[in-house]
């Protein structure tokens, strides 16, 4: 499996983006490589590009992703997403929370360019390396390319109900629910999470501790995303979405628990197009623990939408 990232910007008007010439092979294409072993795809999209660009990216919405022969008959998969160069002063707590990259290998990547989308679909070396650029375009005439993150993230497995005797305002993760939260930190990093807001209750708390403390971030806690609160003021809870949706111009994470999603997922969907929305969760449980589900919000002046969401699973290692 393979990822990487299309990285964009403007210049005079004009919309941008970013190749790599690989001497190896003599061909130019996006940035992207393997995944390293318990590796999340999106953990491996920005350190390849990293790699092979010199510079940190943050990931935006997902792009059409490849499927090809490579020349020995094995089948190559990879995974794109459009990208922003991180900002000096803005992806602060997002860059803390990674893990260091290699730096630029000349001997692999030789030249990287900067071309407007027509010279780039020229210069691709590979037909197929269109797809995705066709989409970061159409996207763009939209007006929907730049966008934020609203991740809505499951705590991790807690004990069980019936093997715990304390509140269940404390029962805490289980081991593997510590290693689903330690999985979640290159995601949320990868899409330059820099708010974070979680349920006051210890399982949520621990979920998100591991970001929180990698990131140097100060998180909000709310007894309003708690099981019990919702139960009594479900309308707190899509108070709290919309205020992310609608108020809050970084990207986020939200963390809360099972019984609390259907709320969650009904404010989202009211900002997604109909193709979007259909698109979300609508059985329970609706995320598994440890599980996230990021919305890509875009924000055109008629106000935010959800132009496109991912289901992600770390993978704990």
């Amino acid at each position: 499996m393979t990822a990487g990232g299309l990285v964009w910007r403007r210049r005079g008007g004009e919309l941008q983006v970013q190749l790599v010439h690989r001497p190896r092979y003599d061909d130019w294409s996006w940035p992207k490589g393997k995944l390293e072993a318990g590796e999340s795809f999106q953990g491996a999209a920005i350190r390849e590009v990293t790699e092979e660009t010199g510079k940190e990216i943050i990931l935006g919405r997902p792009l059409p992703g490849l499927q090809y022969l490579t020349p020995d008959g094995r089948v190559k998969r990879v995974h794109y997403w459009a990208s922003r160069r991180a900002r000096k002063g803005h992806d602060t707590a997002a860059l803390a929370a990674r893990a260091p990259v290699a730096p630029l290998d000349r001997d692999e990547v030789d030249r990287t360019e900067w071309l407007g989308v027509d010279e780039a679909a020229r210069r691709l070396t590979r037909t197929s390396d269109r797809a995705p650029l066709d989409a970061l375009v159409a996207t763009e005439a939209e007006g929907l390319l730049v966008t934020r993150t609203l991740v809505i993230a499951r705590h991790g497995r807690a004990v069980p109900r019936t093997a715990w005797h304390g509140s269940e305002r404390d029962r805490p993760l289980t081991p593997l629910g510590h290693g689903q939260a330690a999985a979640l930190v290159p995601v949320l990093a990868a899409y330059g999470v820099e708010h974070v807001i979680s349920s006051r209750w210890e399982r949520c708390a621990t979920t998100i501790d591991p970001y929180v403390r990698a990131a140097g971030l100060r998180p909000s806690y709310s007894e309003y995303l708690t099981e019990a609160q919702h139960e009594r003021l479900p309308s707190r809870v899509a108070a709290t979405v919309r205020e992310l949706l609608e108020e809050t111009t970084e990207s986020s994470v939200l963390c809360t628990h099972r019984p609390v999603l259907p709320t969650v997922l009904d404010v989202l969907g009211q900002s997604a197009s109909r193709a979007v929305a259909n698109g979300l969760p609508t059985l329970d449980p609706f995320l598994e623990p440890g599980e996230v589900l990021v919305a890509h919000v875009a924000d055109p002046p008629s106000g935010p939408r959800v132009v496109a969401t991912e289901k992600v699973s770390p993978q704990v290692w």
